[in-house]
């Protein structure tokens, strides 16, 4: 059993940054693969980036690719989604996701409760 916790949701403006963690208990972390999806009002929840266990993989959806990095401290059992250059269509709910078949699997075993981003115009 895996418990996600997000963090770090809230409102910012057009342009700006905010940073999401995901606080994990996990008896090892390493062993799943993280990633970060998010839902928008009246719509269906979508793959948003992706990290292999170890750090070392990264994925990206088209629409936040060069905006958004993700990272996981695994030592601290956490994954960071940090967010710049940011669009009122970047806002929704945030969650975060642990796999352990891949990073690009489309089985998530768990998921965080989520944590609210709203970017205004």
């Amino acid at each position: 059993q895996v418990h996600l916790v997000e963090s770090g949701g809230g409102l910012v403006q057009t342009g700006g940054s905010l940073r999401l963690a995901c606080a994990a208990s996990a008896r090892t972390f390493t062993d799943y693969n993280m990633g970060w999806f998010r839902k928008f009002p009246g719509g269906e929840r979508e793959f948003v980036a992706s990290v292999s266990g170890a750090g070392i993989n990264t994925y990206y959806s088209d629409s936040v690719k060069g905006r958004f990095e993700i990272s996981r401290d695994n030592a601290e059992d956490t994954v960071f989604l940090q967010m710049n250059s940011l669009k009122p269509e970047d806002t929704a709910v945030y969650y975060c996701a642990a796999s352990s078949v891949g990073p690009l699997s489309n089985k998530w075993d768990y998921w965080g409760q989520g944590t609210q981003v709203t970017v205004s115009s």
